[in-house]
């Protein structure tokens, strides 16, 4: 009986990890790309400028 204690442990956690992630997961909204293309395009601005006025090191 106590054999059957132990494999119901790794059950009951599996279980709950599912319940927890679907739970985690359902208040998520899908979002879209533009703020993270936005700030690529001001690094790529950023690294296009010509002169930064630091010269030599």
């Amino acid at each position: 009986m106590a054999a059957l204690v132990w494999l119901l442990i790794p059950l009951v956690a599996a279980i709950a990890a599912g319940v927890w992630g679907g739970w985690a997961n359902r208040t998520r909204r899908v979002r879209g790309d533009g703020p993270e293309l936005d700030g690529y395009a001001r690094f790529r601005a950023a690294m296009e400028k010509t002169d930064s006025g630091a010269r030599g090191a």
